[in-house]
């Protein structure tokens, strides 16, 4: 049989998962079509719901993706399992003796934490002197355009668990990873309280979907 008349499933088997487009794959997920339509014009149709966009089907909970015809309660978990799954297998959190040692360590640690976020969520990581992470520490969440971060909150977290250094993460749910006014004053302003109090600002990531930037990679600390 011709790979173009197999059913995804069938292809997956012939020829791996990684020749299948977007369409099949979410088409193995769904399982079967509905009144009208086979099982890949209804992933087709799912697609083209979020443009395309899988952060943005990323971002659908159960209810949203209940809303589109022939998708119901079983079929939407389905997806967002997957959507989780992948959110996991692209942050694995580095071990316990893992040592921080650049900007990607960071990003590998937090892209699945903000990735699909649609809201700003701002987190601080405490290290030991060793540069090794001994807690992530949510300091504040917002909305989509940014989120209020006091100082005193972030260092009261830190001391808590007693880090020696720490590195500010936030995302960026608009997808630009470039630091706003906002940003460059608010991480020139922790790293001066981190310096008072002999508890060093190493780095600030900004992750915005696949992207990211790095205030240390930049020498802007």
């Amino acid at each position: 049989m011709e790979l173009s008349m197999m059913r995804p499933r069938e292809k997956a088997l012939m020829q791996g998962f990684g020749g299948l487009s977007t369409a099949e794959l979410i088409a193995i997920l769904v399982g079967s079509g509905t009144k009208g339509e086979d099982a890949l014009d209804l992933a087709r149709r799912v697609l083209s719901s979020v443009e395309g966009d899988l952060h943005a089907l990323g971002r659908c909970d159960p209810l949203r993706l209940r809303e589109m015809h022939g998708i119901g309660d079983a079929r939407a978990v389905v997806i967002c399992a997957a959507m989780e799954l992948g959110r996991r297998r692209m942050g694995l959190p580095l071990g316990p003796m893992g040592r921080v040692s650049r900007s990607g360590d960071i990003v590998k640690r937090f892209r699945s934490k903000l990735v699909d976020l649609d809201v700003e969520e701002f987190w601080a990581m405490a290290l030991s002197r060793a540069n090794t992470p001994i807690g992530d520490l949510l300091v504040s969440r917002g909305g989509q355009s940014g989120t209020v971060v006091d100082p005193k909150v972030v260092f009261r977290k830190a001391l808590a668990v007693r880090a020696a250094a720490l590195v500010l993460v936030h995302n960026h749910p608009s997808g630009n990873p470039n630091p706003s006014a906002a940003d460059r004053n608010l991480t020139q302003s922790l790293c001066a309280a981190g310096k008072a109090l002999d508890l060093p600002v190493l780095d600030h990531v900004i992750i915005a979907g696949m992207r990211h930037f790095s205030f240390a990679d930049n020498r802007l600390i």
